[in-house]
């Protein structure tokens, strides 16, 4: 018997005259606010300049959504392309569809193009993202509880989301209650980011070993979450295509946390590329000899 349950919400959508306001925007929007919010912080609190990160999340942000997207496109073509679909579809951002791999993917890449620009070492940028990466990921996660999406398999535990039928899989219309997976991961993704926070304090995780951490937690719990799945995505032989990214994201996460601690012993970290004023003197005197 079901003593208790998540009710999913009645509406995703609310209209300021001609203007919709999406709950899937507006969550993706607020963890990008909290993950600059957090790295300005951290960053602040290595000694970097004061807006740097803000003047990187011009360029990761737009980067990291166009990279979800694609990610989630190529990954799911059926869904946008073929008999009875619109390809058109596949711009609609709004109505759902981020994969988070080619969001870190790309928003890395624009992330490290504007690092170059403005003379900014990346992997101290990286650490102090990193778990401000993770409370954005799980606050993006609410915008799949209000489109009613991404849930997992059918339960009777009394925190089991409410699914509307029109929402439900086929062959799982009988059921009214799943496993809320957005709850199970914003929950693991915001415990994550606390013990980032926790271990950096207390051993100063540099030269990209808390973004190589954040990798490595998050994918932990994804693993966990994308198994209870029932949203129809391709496989690669018994599995989701995503476990294997999963497996594979971890994997590198893991070389880069050990490649980055080989580095942390062999030199200090620095901030910014920019040569030195000391070495544009030694620079300028050697040339004179």
């Amino acid at each position: 018997m079901i003593i208790a349950s998540i009710p999913s919400p009645a509406e995703n959508v609310w209209h300021l005259g001609p203007l919709p306001i999406r709950a899937y925007a507006l969550a993706i929007i607020l963890g990008a606010v909290l993950a600059i919010w957090i790295g300005e912080r951290r960053y602040r609190a290595k000694g970097g300049k004061p807006g740097t990160i803000g003047d990187i999340a011009i360029w990761a942000v737009p980067f990291g959504i166009i990279g979800g997207r694609l990610y989630h496109v190529l990954t799911d073509p059926q869904l946008y392309f073929g008999e009875g679909r619109d390809p058109l579809d596949a711009f609609k951002i709004w109505n759902g569809g981020l994969g988070i791999w080619g969001a870190i993917a790309l928003g890395a890449l624009g992330a490290w193009i504007a690092c170059r620009r403005y003379k900014v070492a990346f992997w101290p940028v990286a650490d102090a993202l990193a778990p401000g990466l993770l409370v954005a990921q799980g606050v993006g996660r609410l915008g799949n509880y209000a489109n009613q999406e991404l849930f997992g398999r059918p339960t009777d535990l009394p925190w089991g989301l409410e699914i509307a039928p029109q929402f439900r899989p086929e062959g799982y219309l009988e059921f009214a209650t799943f496993h809320p997976t957005f709850l199970y991961e914003l929950i693991w993704n915001l415990l994550a980011a606390a013990l980032i926070v926790w271990l950096d304090r207390r051993y100063r995780l540099t030269h990209g070993r808390a973004f190589a951490l954040y990798v490595m937690l998050y994918t932990m719990g994804r693993l966990v979450t994308e198994a209870l799945r029932i949203d129809t995505v391709n496989h690669i032989g018994p599995f989701r295509l995503n476990i294997w990214t999963t497996i594979l994201v971890f994997a590198g996460g893991l070389v880069l946390f050990l490649w980055a601690r080989r580095r942390a012993q062999d030199s200090p970290e620095a901030l910014s590329t920019a040569p030195s004023t000391a070495d544009e003197v030694a620079d300028d005197s050697s040339s004179d000899r």
